[in-house]
């Protein structure tokens, strides 16, 4: 069971978090670097449509269906050997990735991708809550982390443009070689091993339960975005729901769960996952509408668009590190129901932004909301990592991982979705008009009417992206309530969680801790 508080690290123990943030960053880069390569790779590898989906979705798809099993495996065969064993298995993948020499070849490198980068995200976070025992002490090592995730988010753009402009598109995946080279030369000597005592065997059944219920949603969550709720989607949620219930009713009857499910009995566990699930959601949905607006509205070049991510990063990081620190003295959940409210105003600034000279309110907009985004991701992984036993916290930081995944993706769905409803709206008279060509990706979305501008009239390009801003006033609008409510929700569940270092005892599970559930990390009594 964690204690509240525990010996403070020393000089190895924060020189290890330094190694950690190495695969943080690489991971945070490969977020945004792919972008701006892009259109370089297609035109050498000449992919189809559907193959270029495929390039960019294969990542994040396994990335997420992959995290759950891989915490689990970290937990029972050590988690610096599995970041280990996925440092080899990122820099094989990314140099296939770089000398790939067909659309398909990329596709499959990127898929082990996804798969090895599932093994380092939950690993490095476990290894956190077994480096920092100090309540303190891990809060501000998660908040790091976080920052370092930050930092690679915003070098994407810089990094990509730059290997892009001066070398072949391929120079994008070979910036994992030397980063991950140095962890692996360093891991060994700062890094301590852990291996959950009588974890048992790992239980194969359910590593395929919890792909049969991962993988439909994820994909069924990127096919709404782009299809809209066609049958396919509806099946593949569908099918991952039962998956899911099936994989839930299974880890209830072993001895040796694959994920012990009783961890959400404690209630700020559950609260923090809900937390961050819906956050991310909006994070997610205004994430796409601003790049788009950037780029198709005030038609900014790629690299000066990946510049304007800067600030936004900038807030993040700030959060990552204020949060915990002000957490010493403030509730966590004040904490968070505060720069909630805060990023509150940024979805605002995105609901009255117009389609001209509006790019200093996207920016100063997003930007806000990145700064609650800080808060979310730290105090909210903290309290999720903290609620777990030690030999459980591959497993819980991999939830928490995975539950992020899916608010991103789901905000994509949701607020693309409503983006795009408005979007059509806005245009429907004027596509009737049009020849069926032109008609078809004019009606569909902005992007559809750049590739047909040339045969535009630019009144009607116009419309298109005052449509288009129309429904990122929409999506900031209804983000800014959800936002708020979120807050609210916030400050009443999450009120009995103590300042960070508390170690009065108490009980922060639904049910009460005499039923088996985990203590909090920082109950109040």
């Amino acid at each position: 069971m964690r204690r509240a508080s525990g010996g403070r690290a020393g000089p190895r123990e924060w020189a290890g978090l330094a190694v950690l943030a190495l695969p943080t960053m690489l991971l945070g880069l490969d977020v945004t670097v792919l972008h701006l390569a892009l259109p370089s790779l297609a035109a050498d590898l000449r992919p189809t449509g559907t193959q270029e989906l495929w390039i960019v979705d294969a990542y994040g798809f396994l990335i997420a269906g992959f995290l759950i099993t891989m915490g689990t495996v970290g937990d029972r065969i050590g988690r610096r050997r599995l970041l280990l064993i996925g440092g080899v298995a990122f820099v094989a993948a990314s140099l296939a990735a770089a000398y790939s020499t067909s659309a398909e070849m990329l596709i499959a490198a990127r898929a082990a991708l996804g798969i090895a980068g599932a093994t380092l995200m939950p690993s490095t976070l476990a290894l956190i809550s077994n480096m920092f025992a100090d309540a303190r002490q891990r809060a501000l090592a998660i908040g790091m982390w976080v920052m370092f995730f930050a930092l690679g988010m915003a070098a994407g753009p810089l990094v990509g443009g730059a290997l892009v402009e001066y070398f072949r598109w391929g120079a994008a995946f070979l910036v994992a070689v030397p980063v991950i080279g140095t962890m692996l030369v360093a891991a060994p000597f700062l890094l301590p091993e852990y291996r959950a005592p009588d974890s048992g065997r790992l239980d194969l059944p359910s590593v395929a339960l919890s792909l049969a219920a991962i993988l439909p949603v994820v994909y069924g969550i990127k096919q709404f975005a782009k299809d809209g709720p066609q049958p396919e989607v509806v099946a593949a949620l569908a099918a991952g729901a039962v998956f899911a219930v099936v994989f839930v009713r299974r880890q209830r009857t072993l001895a040796d769960p694959f994920l012990d499910v009783t961890l959400f009995r404690n209630r700020a566990f559950g609260v923090a996952l809900g937390m961050m699930l819906v956050g991310l959601v909006g994070v997610g949905g205004t994430m796409l509408l601003v790049t788009q607006y950037l780029q198709l509205v005030a038609d900014l070049p790629p690299l000066t668009a990946g510049l304007l991510y800067g600030p936004p990063a900038l807030m993040m990081m700030l959060s990552a590190v204020a949060a915990p620190l002000v957490a010493r003295r403030v509730r966590p959940g004040y904490v968070v129901a505060g720069v909630l409210a805060v990023s509150a105003g940024g979805y605002a600034l995105l609901a009255v932004v117009g389609s001209d000279d509006g790019v200093p309110l996207v920016v100063a907009g997003f930007s806000l909301i990145y700064l609650g985004l800080g808060a979310i991701a730290v105090l909210g992984t903290d309290l999720v990592v903290g609620a777990a036993p030690p030999e459980k916290a591959g497993s819980a930081s991999a939830m928490s991982e995975t539950v992020q995944d899916f608010g991103l993706a789901a905000g994509i769905a949701l607020l693309g979705s409503l983006a795009t409803a408005v979007y059509r709206r806005g245009v429907e008279e004027q596509a009737d008009g049009l020849p069926a060509d032109v008609a078809v990706p004019f009606g569909d979305s902005l992007s559809g009417a750049a590739s047909v501008a040339a045969r535009l009239p630019d009144s009607l390009l116009d419309q298109a992206r005052a449509s288009f801003t129309a429904g990122l006033n929409t999506a900031g609008a209804v983000g800014a309530v959800g936002v708020l409510v979120l807050a609210a929700l916030t400050a009443v569940t999450l009120r009995h969680i103590g300042t960070i270092g508390t170690d009065d005892p108490g009980d922060a599970s639904g049910d009460g801790a005499g039923d088996g559930a985990t203590e909090p990390a920082r109950p109040v009594g």
